[in-house]
């Protein structure tokens, strides 16, 4: 297409929205692959969009010095039509991996957006763009980072060494260069772990019924906000590196950065009344994240034994190989979100 033409077609979709009183979002992915596909699929329709603040508190004198800090951030989008139950996109690594494929395709973000939900993408308190901090702390840069994501997500057992059939463009040097920098710095304490989950309840009032579609860390502290908001309509937690049990039920051991939270029954009975998925990819058996699906296991039975709905689903159990632990970004991201969109209609958490 001549520019002529394309800059005809941009004039001819913003003249459109206009006339809707909607802007018309066009996903632009990176000069990678599937960039092509993206955009045959043409400009998704945005009804609202913006961000706010949840959360947080104020040190010192608001009359003389202060400083407001401790929030969470939320970024959203709403489309025309939209579908009445939200999706909170909670990532344990940075917002990157729900805007976007590894090879720059189209990220959860889009594909639901496409398919009718409002989507919100949230940064806890202290991570990526809630960073305003009401403690100091030190960031000390770690060489061996890249090496232990490698691993932590599954790409292989060591570095270089990587998984057959992967989900993964492992010969994209762009993609694996996107994947090591698409982290924030975190924090994983149990103090930050009840943090993020305070201001993630607040968030989640704000917006109203909401699913909670987490990952890793992320997944342990969603569960936690659901404690505290009665508009967590449902969790699918993908790959969780940590539960919350009822007293006396889980692993006994003291609560750390990784979890486990042991709450009373009456209190754990907040997660019973909500649908749960727990979702796991690929190679999990050749790695220390065995032990951590027998865990989710044990968090599954608990849940189901006081009343609740709660399931596992193995990706390769519906003929989905090759994933990592950050499956909604491997190139089968569609067939994965397609699993999502499942759970979504058997609960009625579709509706529009």
């Amino acid at each position: 297409m001549s520019a002529a033409g394309f800059s005809d077609r941009v004039r001819g979709a913003f003249a459109f929205s206009l006339a809707c009183g909607v802007s018309a979002t066009m996903a632009f992915a990176p000069a990678m692959a599937a960039t092509g596909a993206a955009a045959a699929q043409g400009p998704i329709m945005i009804a609202r969009e913006g961000s706010f603040t949840a959360g947080g508190k104020v040190l010192g004198d608001p009359d003389k010095a202060s400083l407001q800090c401790d929030h969470g951030y939320v970024e959203y989008q709403i489309p025309v039509h939209a579908r009445k139950t939200a999706l909170f996109l909670w990532h344990s690594s940075s917002a990157q991996v729900w805007q976007s494929r590894w090879d720059g395709g189209e990220g959860y973000q889009q594909i639901f957006l496409r398919r009718g939900f409002p989507v919100y993408i949230w940064d806890g308190p202290r991570v990526g763009r809630g960073n305003w901090s009401c403690e100091a702390f030190d960031y000390q840069p770690r060489l061996n980072a890249d090496q232990t994501n490698f691993t932590a997500w599954r790409f292989g057992p060591a570095q270089g060494q990587w998984f057959d059939g992967l989900q993964f463009p492992k010969g994209n040097a762009e993609a694996y260069d996107q994947a090591m920098s698409a982290r924030y710095q975190e924090f994983d304490i149990a103090k930050n772990a009840h943090l993020e989950a305070e201001a993630a309840a607040k968030a989640i009032d704000r917006i109203g019924p909401s699913v909670l579609v987490t990952n890793s860390a992320g997944d342990w502290r969603a569960m936690l906000a659901a404690l505290k908001s009665d508009n967590v309509k449902g969790i699918v937690a993908y790959e969780p590196a940590a539960f919350v049990f009822p007293e006396g039920e889980g692993p006994q051991r003291p609560e750390g950065g990784f979890g486990p939270t042991h709450v009373p029954l009456a209190e754990f009975m907040r997660l019973t009344r909500i649908p749960i998925q727990i979702v796991w990819g690929d190679n999990t058996e050749k790695t220390y994240w065995s032990k951590v699906v027998e865990t989710s296991r044990q968090f599954v039975d608990s849940v189901n034994a006081h009343g609740g709905h709660a399931e596992i689903l193995m990706l390769p159990s519906v003929g989905l190989k090759g994933n990592t632990h950050i499956a909604f970004a491997d190139l089968n991201n569609v067939q994965v979100a397609d699993q999502l969109s499942l759970f979504l209609k058997k609960n009625k958490l579709d509706l529009r």
